[in-house]
C-alpha cells in the first residue's frame, strides 16, 4: 500500500523549479539526455516552514517502483568561496569555530549569495570584508551541492591568485584569525581533520589536482 498523499499537494502535476526557485534566488542543475527511466517524480509539495535562510518543504515524491512518500527537503541560499592563493604557493585560510557541530576547523573565505546577486560578486565582497584581500585574478572552478539527498543549496568555488591586502576585516566574529598556508600542506589538514568543510575541501583538492596535471618543469 502506497503511502497518502499530502493535504496541499498537487497530484500529477511537475513542481515548477525554475519559476520558484528563480524567486527565491536558488540556483539550479541542467537536464540530461540520459534514460530518465530511474528519476524519481515529484507530484507537488508544500512549504512547512519559511524565513530568509531556509525553506523547508515536505514534498511528495514517487519512486521508479511505484512507491509514494512524503520526503522533507530543505532549500537554502546560495554560497560562494574562494581559494586565495599568493606568490609563494600558499592559500588563505581562516581559523573557526562551528557551533552547530561544536568543532573548530580551516575554512575558505565565502558566505550566502543574496537574492539578484552574481556568485563571483559574493565571493568578492566576502572575501574584503572577512580577511581585507582582492587577487589579482579570478576563476571560477566548479559548482557543487554539499548534501543532495535532502539539501537544495547550489556551492560555487573560485580562485583567486596574486593576493592583494586593500582593507582590514570588517567581520569580527568570524574567525579566531586567518594564516598563509603552505599548499603543500593542506592534504595533511584534511587527512588530520582539521580541514574538514565542504567548500574548502572541494576547492582546496580541486587546486592540488590541477597542480598535480601540470607538466613537470
Amino acid at each position: 500500500m502506497r503511502p497518502s498523499r499530502a493535504a496541499g499537494s498537487t497530484p500529477g502535476k511537475p513542481v515548477d523549479h525554475q519559476t520558484r526557485d528563480a524567486a527565491v534566488g536558488y540556483f539550479r542543475g541542467v537536464a540530461t539526455d540520459d534514460d530518465t527511466s530511474s528519476a524519481w517524480l515529484v507530484h507537488g509539495e508544500r512549504i512547512i516552514y519559511d524565513n530568509e535562510w531556509i525553506r523547508l518543504f515536505l514534498t511528495d515524491v514517487e519512486q521508479p517502483d511505484g512507491e509514494r512518500f512524503e520526503s522533507h527537503v530543505a532549500k537554502l541560499k546560495a554560497a560562494a568561496m574562494l581559494v586565495l592563493i599568493d606568490t609563494e604557493d600558499r592559500v588563505l585560510l581562516m581559523w573557526r569555530h562551528r557551533f552547530v557541530s561544536d568543532r573548530w576547523g580551516w575554512e575558505l573565505p565565502g558566505g550566502h549569495v543574496d537574492e539578484g546577486d552574481d556568485p563571483e560578486d559574493a565571493a568578492l565582497r566576502e572575501l574584503l570584508e572577512e580577511v581585507g584581500y582582492r587577487p589579482k585574478t579570478l576563476r571560477h572552478v566548479t559548482r557543487f551541492q554539499p548534501m543532495v539527498g535532502m539539501i537544495d543549496s547550489w556551492h560555487d568555488v573560485f580562485v583567486g591568485e596574486g593576493a592583494e591586502k586593500i582593507a582590514e576585516p570588517t567581520e569580527t566574529n568570524e574567525m579566531a584569525r586567518m594564516e598563509w598556508v603552505p599548499l603543500s600542506s593542506v592534504m595533511s589538514k584534511i587527512s588530520d581533520g582539521d580541514i574538514w568543510n565542504s567548500g574548502a575541501s572541494i576547492g582546496l583538492l580541486h587546486v592540488l589536482a590541477e597542480r598535480a596535471q601540470r607538466p613537470s618543469s
